[in-house]
């Protein structure tokens, strides 16, 4: 994250220097309160340059204009917001992202005042998260930095006519950009750098902001009988950790809700090896461990009024002679018993030990799990959705409408008993791979063998937290999906 910029509020005036951003819509007008503080010759250059450039106002497009003489600044940015349509559909954090990415003055002062739109506190401290969340960058490991794509503005101005109140707003959606940045980190860092023990160490850094963390090593998860888990990392020659976070936010005593992390910090599918052509991106087969870190840090920095538990499984899925083999059986920490038919199915392995660890310990009100699970999700949604699995409909449809209010969006998927018979073994409990058919799905049923009853869900996010699309926040490989999702879904239900 680029700590660098700095985010303001002040009530509208006119600016001194750099760029001055205002929003317009097809009919190519300003508000008339910042069409009074550009003054007529800049609301007239608009017009004229529009045409000239064919610029029509359409959602997410932008015209920049050397400033008329009459404005005390260099430049004009003009960003269309659409139509009636669009403006009722508006993301204000993609919204702020579109500006960080036009502005390249030392400062850009943003007019907040939208035609045909009422901008809340809310609103603004969306956008100002978008602006710090698109002008994230991890270039730590480049010795030679690339100019050309270093934005120049380390100062954000929001006009808006109640400043107070949108600072108010932005002071906790400010702990949510840092928790989106440590996820992005996580990810994006090289798996030589990032072992399951430098993992455990990083989220062993949360004591800072209040979080009690406890770190398991393998000794200790011999003691609790995790042999699933310690099954996936014993090709490694780096111990494997399972990490546990809580938040004591809410009221003493009160049950808490628990969010678990697939953690694999890098797969190599073991015995089962993949393909060598694109390995290299299974570093970010934590991505589900990194969001639970960032979540963690978000709703800490906010100082979220609920109890929460995180829980992440770290370990290296990796070839050597003392590596787990398809045929193996291994005894759970639940004492059901899994063969091993591709051990490249490893993430199951360790979300079975660690949701019934957290399930057995802490009681939850409800577990949500993430992990960059199968590959199959990405046939099914592509890149647009995770998969969402879950065995009660209230939580799902909250994780639902969480999604569609930051942009993370889920889709649900079926869950029933014939998935169930799908990955029934001759020897065992059941077996780690029902093939290929629903593969997404059976992996969930296999995760739901192990949450006791209590309410779960669980998010299959290999298409959307690593090699994520690029948007207007989002412009690296990993996007720290899920931290905004999980944090919205907190702060709507389970507060109070």
């Amino acid at each position: 994250m680029a700590d660098s910029i700095k985010i303001d509020f002040q009530a509208p005036a006119a600016a001194e220097g750099g760029d001055i951003v205002v929003f317009v819509g097809e009919a190519l007008k300003p508000s008339p309160a910042v069409a009074k503080l550009l003054g007529q010759k800049a609301v007239d250059l608009i017009a004229k340059v529009a045409a000239v450039e064919n610029f029509k106002g359409k959602a997410r497009s932008a015209l920049t204009i050397v400033a008329p003489s009459a404005l005390s600044a260099d430049r004009l940015v003009v960003v269309g917001i659409g139509g009636e349509k669009d403006r009722s559909e508006l993301d204000w954090a993609q919204l702020g992202g579109l500006v960080a990415g036009k502005v390249n003055g030392k400062t850009a002062t943003v007019w907040v005042d939208l035609p045909g739109v009422t901008a809340t506190p809310e609103n603004v401290a969306d956008m100002a998260l978008g602006v710090k969340l698109r002008r994230y960058s991890f270039d730590r490991y480049k010795t030679k930095k690339d100019d050309s794509k270093k934005d120049g503005t380390g100062r954000f101005v929001f006009a808006v006519p109640d400043p107070a109140a949108a600072k108010k707003a932005f002071k906790a959606v400010d702990g949510v950009a840092g928790g989106v940045a440590v996820a992005r980190d996580l990810v994006n860092e090289p798996p030589n750098v990032l072992g399951p023990k430098e993992f455990a160490a990083r989220a062993e850094a949360l004591s800072k902001l209040g979080v009690e963390v406890e770190i398991l090593d393998e000794k200790a998860m011999q003691k609790l009988g995790m042999r699933a888990l310690l099954g996936v990392g014993q090709g490694s020659s780096r111990g494997s950790r399972v990490v546990i976070m809580r938040w004591n936010g809410g009221k003493a005593g009160a049950q808490p809700i628990a969010f678990v992390g697939k953690g694999v910090v890098f797969d190599s599918g073991g015995i089962s090896i993949k393909p060598g052509a694109g390995m290299e991106d299974m570093k970010g087969d934590m991505a589900g461990a990194a969001c639970v870190v960032g979540l963690m840090h978000a709703l800490a920095s906010r100082k979220a009024r609920a109890n929460v538990i995180g829980a992440i499984g770290l370990v290296e899925n990796m070839p050597d002679g003392n590596a787990q083999r398809p045929g193996d059986i291994v005894t759970t920490m639940s004492g059901q018993t899994i063969e091993i038919v591709n051990t490249d199915a490893e993430g199951r392995l360790v979300l079975a030990d660690v949701l019934w660890y957290v399930q057995n310990r802490f009681k939850p009100k409800f577990m949500i799990d993430l992990a960059t699970l199968t590959g199959a999700i990405l046939v099914a949604l592509a890149q647009e959705y995770a998969g969402l699995f879950s065995n009660n409909d209230e939580l799902a449809q909250r994780i639902a409408e969480a999604g569609r209010a930051t942009g993370e969006r889920v889709w649900r998927m079926p869950l029933g008993p014939e998935f169930d018979k799908m990955i029934e073994s001759k020897f065992a409990d059941m077996k780690n791979s029902g093939g290929r058919y629903g593969g997404s799905i059976t992996a969930a049923a296999l995760l739901q063998k192990f949450v006791n009853g209590v309410p779960w869900a669980h998010l299959d996010i290999a298409g959307t937290a690593m090699g994520s699309p690029q948007t207007e926040i989002n412009k690296g490989w990993s996007s720290g999906w899920g931290v905004r999702l999980l944090d919205r879904l907190v702060r709507d239900h389970y507060e109070g």
